[in-house]
């Protein structure tokens, strides 16, 4: 024996060991004689008076006896005593006390009336003779509690050992083989205690002969190997015999085992199996269970392997597809007295479970049997659907009786053909014509409810009074065929083609066996027979699978009622290779409900409800609302789950759904309406510049400060176009380019005027303090100031731009609100752009601030003012409706490009109308003496008075002259009030006037009596050139250095013909110094 072999096995044998050395030895003597005086001829009389001389000292138990001393028949006497001694052989008693016998005899009789015979059956085999012994192990009679053996069993135990007679002959008289193919079958009663026990003799050899009747030897009989096992039927019986023959490398081919366990070839390395695994069986049920669409099921199993490991994988299986378990309750097996009370008690748990209407039944047609008894005496007809498993499905035993009980079911059964012939083969037999089969005599007398002479008293004849005739017949009116003998026949085939193939290659084809084969090796066996591909008798292929198992097909059939108390079994789909098919128009649960009964325990919840299951239950629960905003989770439907920002719930809150984007979009009014205005705007700032550039050299343009000007134009153009930006759609490249281009459109605006402000408001402090010209305020000079401070902006855009790049977002201020917006219209980060430019703002309109007395005619640097003002109060108001407009992203943007189109349109309307009016509407005026003012140049340093006054056209015929009164008395120096206002008219390039008439006064009290008149006359022809020609900044310093040398020259002539006061001429004379100084400086400055 290997080592590998587990130690149960090893159990296994020395257990049988021990019960023949200890029972069969020991009492061999004292049976032999038993068997002399039971095999004699003499009366019965004789075979008492062997008993009476030998019982006394048996210790035997009187219920153990079933006959009495009223036999007359000596040969039935024989009988039973032969039956008695070959069941009680174990119990080591001595026949020796001879007292007492007819007392004990008598009451067995009596005992006998109530209980059946408990040393029945007779131990029987069916032989037939061959070159090569295959083992049967049939289910010949059911299993009982009160004896060893139950009734015979028409269907799955006489006509399943008939199919495998009728395969044998048919191979040994059709098949080209080139050995004869024996049986040696045996009972197993569909127990697995039992079929072990006859299970031995497979293994015996030599051990002891097929008859254990005689224990003697005979040497000349050669003993019969068996090759081979066909069998066993149950799952159970079939396990316990593998462990067996597995030990002595015996192959085993089951019919009906379907047990998954049994697919373990590690474990089971010599059994194999026609029939397919109940693995995929009960995938096909859990298919079934969905088709119909039910979830809450219940399931009874056997209480042995095949219940109990379909059970572990039907739980598996169902949980996988969410399918509850209601109630899972055992059928016990062998359950005795307590039978009808335990199947009870299982109807009544199931009726627990109104709801659980399917239930799956996974055991033997006898247990399921007893259950549907429950069923109707618990008045539960009706209550439940049946999906049942092949172990009970299409059995008589199940239905006959049961019909309203088993109504509807569902069942399947592995897909099987009849066998060819075998049905009229089995009609033909009579009890005449089949005397090897020792069983048959029962099955006649069941069929057909009579006593056969000279038949065996069983516990199931006693009852029948009629003699049977033999002339009775099986017809197919009164025959019932089990549907799956096709898997019997095709493991008889199976060995038979191994046996061929072995034989052929060990062999050569030889008639006979070789020595090669004496005895065959199972081992070797084993390898042919996985090997077999052949068609049987039923027509169809067969072929083992890798685990040894038969194909797994199966037929799906129904209970129906097909007219009033009339039910069949009827095919209504198949099961094959995975794929379901139901034909649900063919089924009838009941016969006026054709539809499917609802096994749930909870009805489905609606759309947006979630599940609270109920305590302890898995598969039953109360369904509630889930409240707004909220869905059932999709991955715990317990949960009513929120959804993301940016979704809401559909109107059946099974899904978020997302809101729709909201942005600013060109068709809004809102957009319309910003870009309208800056079309506007743009469309004037073109003018303007168009205007401007056509009169590029007149002198409004140069004294508005062409370069500048041109700078600022555009920076308006560029507030106009940044609308556009800000009502496209979001995205990181149109938020970069908003975010670049709000600031720097406001920068260039700014810094141009702020250029502008910081020259004028220099070149004034400038001429306060020196003659010298100030710097940088060349139209070169100030386009670079220009773009520095236009840079300052590029760089900060460009450094924000790195450390937060610009992004397209979803802001959702409410459940309800999905804005598409850029991230910096959300947080304050927009400060960032605008804060240099307001910087600007602030800057331009101090120094508006502090130009704000500049003479009238220079009254450029009022407007750029009047533009900070308006700006400033236009940013204020845009402060409050930027950030009071909330979550109104639309109306936010608008906001702020409406206020860009503002600043640019007060830019536009105060700086650059009054030159648009000169050069369109009033050109008279576009010459250098317009932008000339007429100043007045007062000296508070005596007597002098420098005036101004408007001179028309047809006044500058007319002399002036610069008159210079000294009073009499001295006065104090000359204070000059004239330095500011000459020096303004110097700004921006404008053209100034000069006042023809300077004249100074002595304003003294003594001014009637003693007057001085000094008066200093110009020539008509200067006169005439200060008023004709234009005077441009390059011309200024010339004339007015003339002008100041003959003023000189003649008020000092005057002042020494009249002898003028020589401090008073002096200090006059250091005046218009002072002022010539002063305008050259300033005209430089130009």
């Amino acid at each position: 024996m290997r080592d590998s072999y587990h130690p149960v096995y090893i159990v296994y044998v020395i257990s049988f060991v021990l019960i023949f050395v200890c029972t069969v030895l020991p009492t061999r003597g004292v049976h032999n004689n038993l068997n002399l005086a039971i095999n004699s001829s003499g009366s019965h009389q004789n075979l008492l008076h062997y008993l009476n001389a030998h019982l006394k000292s048996a210790n035997i138990d009187t219920a153990m006896l079933y006959q009495s001393l009223n036999i007359s028949d000596p040969v039935e006497l024989k009988s039973y005593l032969r039956q008695f001694l070959h069941v009680r052989h174990k119990k080591h008693f001595l026949l020796q006390e001879t007292s007492q016998i007819r007392s004990l005899l008598k009451e067995e009789l009596k005992y006998r009336t109530q209980t059946p015979l408990s040393v029945w059956p007779v131990k029987k085999e069916a032989i037939v003779e061959g070159d090569v012994i295959l083992g049967g192990l049939m289910m010949v009679h059911s299993r009982n509690e009160n004896v060893t053996c139950g009734p015979i069993m028409p269907q799955g135990g006489i006509q399943a050992l008939e199919t495998m007679l009728y395969t044998l002959d048919y191979i040994n008289k059709y098949q080209k083989n080139s050995i004869r193919i024996g049986a040696h079958i045996l009972d197993d009663c569909d127990q697995d205690t039992y079929g072990l026990e006859m299970a031995l003799d497979f293994i015996k050899g030599s051990i002891s002969n097929i008859d254990d009747t005689e224990y003697h030897c005979n040497k000349t009989q050669i003993r019969k190997v068996i090759s081979g096992v066909v069998g066993a039927a149950s799952s159970v019986t079939s396990i316990q015999v593998a462990n067996l023959l597995r030990l002595f490398k015996i192959p085993q081919v089951s019919f009906w085992s379907t047990s998954p366990e049994l697919s373990n070839k590690q474990r089971f390395e010599y059994f194999t199996r026609t029939i397919p695994s109940d693995h995929h069986q009960v995938k096909a049920m859990v298919e079934i269970v969905k088709k119909l669409g039910w979830s809450y099921v219940s399931i009874i199993y056997e209480e042995s392997n095949y219940g109990v490991k379909a059970f572990e994988e039907l739980e598996v299986l169902l949980a996988k597809y969410n399918v509850c378990i209601a109630i899972k309750e055992k059928l016990v097996k062998d359950s005795g007295v307590a039978e009808d009370t335990a199947y009870d008690e299982i109807v009544l748990k199931l009726l627990t479970k109104p709801r659980a209407r399917g239930v799956i039944v996974f055991g033997s047609d006898q247990e399921v049997a007893g259950m549907m008894r429950a069923v109707r005496r618990m008045n539960a007809t009706g209550n439940f659907s049946w999906v049942g498993s092949d172990g009970w499905s299409a059995r008589g035993l199940v239905s006959d009786g049961s019909e309203a009980e088993v109504e509807g079911t569902l069942s399947l059964q592995p897909q099987a053909n009849p066998v060819v012939g075998f049905d009229e083969y089995f009609l033909n037999l009579t009890v005449e014509n089949n005397r090897r089969n020792p069983w048959f005599i029962e099955f006649w007398e069941d069929h057909f409810k009579c006593k056969y002479p000279n038949g065996s008293r069983t516990p199931y004849n006693s009852d029948y009074n009629r003699t049977c005739t033999g002339k009775e017949r099986l017809t197919q009116n009164n025959t019932a065929f089990e549907n799956q003998l096709q898997f019997v026949s095709d493991a008889v085939m199976a060995f038979a083609h191994a046996l061929n193939d072995m034989h052929q290659e060990l062999c050569g084809g030889n008639k006979g066996l070789c020595e090669a084969m004496k005895p065959t090796k199972g081992s070797d066996l084993l390898k042919y027979l996985r090997k077999v591909d052949f068609r049987g008798l039923s027509g169809d292929s067969f072929k083992f699978d890798q685990n040894g198992d038969g194909p797994a097909r199966y037929n799906i059939i129904h209970f129906k009622e097909m007219t009033p108390g009339s039910y069949e079994w009827v095919r209504v789909g198949e099961y094959m290779e995975g794929e379901l098919r139901l034909n649900l128009s063919e089924i009838q649960f009941k016969r006026d409900h054709p539809r499917p009964p609802e096994s749930v325990c909870s009805l489905p919840c609606d759309r947006g409800q979630a599940k609270q299951y109920l305590e302890g239950e898995s598969c039953c629960w109360h369904c509630f609302n889930c409240t707004q905003y909220h869905i059932r989770s999709p991955t715990d439907e317990t949960k009513c789950v929120i959804c993301p920002e940016g979704t809401k719930p559909n109107i059946e809150h099974t899904e978020c759904l997302d809101v729709p984007e909201v942005y600013l979009k060109y068709e809004s009014q809102w957009a319309i309406g910003a870009m309208a205005l800056s079309t506007i705007g743009i469309i004037t700032t073109a003018f303007i510049g168009l205007v401007f550039i056509r009169h590029n050299d007149t002198p409004v343009v140069k004294a508005a400060g062409r370069e500048l000007s041109y700078v600022l134009l555009t920076g308006i153009l560029l507030c106009y176009l940044v609308t556009f930006v800000l009502v496209m759609k979001p995205s990181d490249i149109v938020c970069g380019i908003q975010r670049f281009g709000t600031g720097f459109c406001f920068t260039v605006v700014y810094a141009a005027l702020l250029t502008k402000t910081n020259r004028i408001s220099r070149i004034f402090n400038a001429g306060k303090r020196t003659v010298k010209r100030p710097s940088l305020i060349s139209p070169k000079s100030q386009l670079i100031i220009c773009t520095g401070l236009i840079s300052v902006q590029v760089l900060i855009n460009g450094i924000w731009m790195v450390l937060s790049p610009p992004r397209a977002i979803h802001h959702y201020p409410t459940r309800e609100d999905n804005l598409l917006v850029c991230a910096s219209f959300i947080s304050a980060s927009y400060m960032i752009a605008f804060g240099y430019p307001i910087v600007l703002i602030v800057v331009c309109t101090v120094y508006a601030v502090l130009t704000r007395n500049i003479p009238e005619a220079f009254n450029e640097s009022k407007h750029i003012g009047f533009t900070m003002y308006t700006t400033c109060v236009i940013w204020l108001a845009f402060v409050p409706l930027y950030f009071g407009t909330g979550n109104h992203m639309p109306l936010r943007i608008t906001t702020m490009s409406v206020t860009i189109s503002l600043s640019a349109s007060v830019t536009v309307a105060c700086l650059f109308s009054p030159k648009l009016y000169i050069i369109l509407i009033r050109p008279d005026r576009n010459v250098r003496q317009s932008m000339m003012p007429t100043s007045r140049y007062k000296s508070t340093s005596g007597p002098t008075t420098i005036g101004n006054n408007n001179t028309h056209a047809n006044d500058m015929k007319k002399p002036d002259s610069i008159k210079l009164t000294s009073l009499d008395k001295p006065k104090p120096p000359l204070k000059s009030t004239s330095t500011q206002t000459t020096t303004a008219g110097l700004v921006n390039g404008d053209a100034l006037h000069e006042d023809p008439n300077l004249t100074t006064k002595n304003k003294s009290p003594s001014e009637d009596k003693s007057r001085a008149k000094v008066t200093l006359t110009t020539s008509r022809e200067e006169k005439q050139n200060c008023k004709n020609l234009p005077l441009i900044a390059d011309e200024i310093p010339k004339i007015l250095s003339s002008t100041s040398e003959k003023k000189h020259q003649a008020n000092a002539e005057d002042l020494k013909n009249h002898k003028v006061n020589q401090d008073s001429v002096n200090n006059n004379v250091n005046t218009l110094e002072s002022v010539q100084n002063t305008t050259t400086s300033m005209t430089n400055s130009l």
